[in-house]
């Protein structure tokens, strides 16, 4: 921890303009940005008594090494500097609106040839259109029950959707008519998109026109005696009219808004939005805040609209930025914030408290949501907040460093006997995952080494062992923050290169041997001033470098706990990589072997024809129709899938070292042979 008067300006050297400043820790890490009107003013309240600042300003202020600033013209010009700073260095300490839970939407895959209707989760992509968010899954899935009957779009994975293309026969919901069948041809590409686009029509709110239509063929068709057309309307008036009252009226104007309500305490807020489009609530939010310094409601306020209604979020999807935000309370900079939502809706915004009528008593019940979601996130604070600070408080002691381990890495090797070796090194900051910061390496000298052993010699286990792989690991990664912490040029802006922050802990998923390993890889570097441990699975013993026996740590200790989590993710974020390398890696085939055939053409043979047995039994007339397979390269496959001398097999299983079919390769959930770091 530094001690702030150390770095602290100069009064007089602060300028009075309004602006926007930089906290930085030693590191160069930007750690806290914020604005003020007047500069001067606001910075030397950080380096007053420090025993009278917040908490987690306190925090702020002891983490720092430096601080700069730029000055502005007003406060509009602060306002878009600070969320551009914001955004892009991501501050460890400034209120981050992160969800208390991943909301569904109801998303249209509107950038497909054939639309389709789905549950999504996760950032917004582009040319996918979203309706909600709900706040459970199953209510889209009722929604999409209904409402497939009268607009009978594609609700299929594409998987499916091409496997019953090429069956020629249509799944369950094309026989009973919730489905047009697009995959078999019984509607066409326009007329499909047609069904989607009038899907997308009712859901944002142009209901009342499809059910009049609807009304008005219903009378027709019974005035022509046409029954059971009738009744089947009848049935599809009554599902709208269902699903319409699974989204009540609250408002009867048509109103579209965006209703927020706050309940807070001293360190955290609890943020509640419900999502009201043409009168009726379409969805709902929730995030909780933590809190650096003494924030306000209308600090709050601010800081909310401007974080979550984003330029490149508007930009993928034109509904974001509603007409009207009713809030708790007005932010100060009131005329920056309008300014900016019009500029994102390309249209008039306005911000205003709700003060009597239908909006009042809504709001209050959006306020009611987020003092039930404060409560029971409290509950689950309290004893979260506890487990993880005696977590680090424990390893503190247990490993007598000379400071709780803020930031610790792990690093995990994954292989299947010596073949597609991999290694993945996981970050946690503050006892939580940050995942913004894992890293996957291949490891080069598995790859060099491989290429010249046999099939005998994998299933003997030579080639790279897991020591030389941690070696190797350690050494490109603290190679680059050495790298990173002699380059200059990448800390006046406030954001060091990849890996530039070392860790207060680095932790190595095995026993004695992997940790020796790690400390030569250091100590060749002339790193000595981080804390290196190891963790064997056996017995989750506790191995120090150069110590012939291990450290036991008590069984129920938080700090075994957290050495268990964060060792388990990096083992999972291996195990993920080497999955996915002996994946493309079990892909090879004899295709490989036909000159000129390129990576497309193989893939446009496999989605002909399904799988290399189908292709096998293919002729050369067959092999031409697919297109860029002309008469030769069809002749060169053909003698390549049935040459006397061609085998049977195109793969060797690394564990028996069998040869195995190609329709013994397909994909399964099922997995084994993975071996770990210990």
């Amino acid at each position: 921890m530094a001690d702030p008067s150390t770095y602290r300006p100069q009064p007089g050297s602060i300028p009075v303009e309004p602006g926007v400043y930089r906290f930085y820790d030693k590191d160069g890490r930007v750690i806290y940005v914020g604005k003020a009107i007047s500069l001067r003013s606001r910075l030397s309240s950080y380096f007053q008594d420090i025993s009278a600042l917040h908490q987690r300003t306190q925090q702020m202020v002891l983490a720092g090494a430096r601080v700069d600033w730029t000055v502005v013209n007003n406060e509009v010009e602060a306002l878009q500097l600070e969320y551009s700073w914001i955004k892009e260095y991501d501050p460890r300490f400034n209120v981050r609106y992160r969800d208390d839970k991943s909301y569904p939407s109801l998303a249209v895959t509107l950038n497909e040839e054939y639309p389709r209707l789905q549950v999504m989760r996760g950032p917004k992509r582009k040319g996918v259109r979203y309706f909600g968010p709900y706040a459970h899954a199953w209510a889209i899935r009722e929604t999409l029950d209904l409402l497939t009957r009268v607009f009978p779009a594609r609700t299929c994975s594409n998987g499916v959707f091409k496997r019953h293309g090429q069956m020629g026969r249509p799944c369950l919901l094309g026989y009973i008519g919730k489905c047009s069948a697009p995959c078999i041809g019984r509607v066409s590409a326009e007329e499909h998109r047609q069904i989607v686009d009038d899907f997308c029509d009712y859901m944002s709110g142009k209901t009342d026109r499809y059910l009049k239509k609807m009304q008005r063929q219903m009378r027709a068709a019974s005035d022509d005696l046409d029954f059971e057309r009738a009744a089947r309307l009848r049935d599809d008036i009554d599902a709208l009219t269902r699903a319409m009252e699974k989204n009540a009226i609250v408002l009867p104007d048509g109103t579209d808004a965006d209703v927020v309500a706050i309940e807070q305490d001293d360190f955290e807020a609890s943020v509640q939005v419900f999502h009201v489009r043409d009168g009726r609530v379409r969805g709902r939010r929730g995030w909780i805040v933590d809190k650096v310094e003494e924030v306000t409601t209308a600090e709050l306020v601010s800081s909310y609209l401007l974080q979550i209604y984003d330029q490149d979020a508007a930009a993928n999807h034109a509904n974001l930025v509603p007409r009207e935000i009713l809030v708790p309370q007005l932010p100060v900079d009131l005329l920056a914030h309008q300014n900016r939502l019009e500029s994102l809706r390309g249209g008039r915004v306005e911000i205003r408290v709700p003060q009597r009528g239908d909006k009042k008593a809504l709001h209050e019940t959006v306020a009611r949501n987020a003092k039930e979601a404060f409560n029971q996130h409290r509950l689950k604070r309290a004893s979260d907040l506890t487990a993880r600070s005696a977590a680090l408080a424990e390893l503190q002691d247990h490993l007598a460093l000379a400071d709780a381990p803020l930031r610790i890495e792990c690093i995990d090797v994954s292989h299947v006997q010596g073949t597609n070796v991999v290694a993945s090194m996981v970050v946690f900051e503050d006892g939580l995952a940050r995942k913004s910061e894992y890293r996957r390496f291949t490891i080069k000298g598995a790859e060099r080494d491989g290429r010249s052993l046999g099939v005998d010699q994998v299933r003997q286990g030579e080639g790279v062992d897991d020591t030389a792989a941690v070696h190797e690991v350690v050494s490109r990664r603290f190679a680059r923050y050495l790298q990173a912490k002699q380059d200059e040029s990448a800390e006046p802006d406030g954001r060091p290169k990849r890996f530039a922050y070392p860790p207060n802990l680095f932790i190595v998923d095995g026993g004695a041997p992997q940790v020796n390993a790690a400390a030569a890889a250091l100590a060749e570097l002339g790193i000595t001033d981080i804390a290196l441990i190891g963790l064997a699975k056996r017995l989750e013993e506790v191995w120090l470098p150069g110590e012939d026996d291990p450290y036991i740590l008590p069984r129920n200790s938080e700090a075994l706990y957290l050495l268990q989590r964060v060792r388990d993710e990096a083992h999972r974020f291996a195990i993920t990589f080497h999955r996915q390398k002996r994946g493309k890696a079990m892909t090879a085939s004899v295709l490989d072997d036909v000159a000129g055939l390129g990576s497309t053409r193989k893939r446009a043979l496999l989605a002909t024809f399904g799988s290399v047995r189908r292709l096998r039994a293919a002729t050369i007339e067959d092999l031409t129709e697919v297109d860029g397979i002309g008469l030769r390269t069809g002749e060169s496959i053909y003698a390549a899938l049935h040459a006397d001398d061609a085998p049977e097999v195109n793969a060797v299983d690394p564990l028996t070292g069998e040869l195995l079919d190609r329709a013994q390769l397909t994909p399964t959930k099922e997995d084994h042979g993975i071996a770990g770091g210990s």
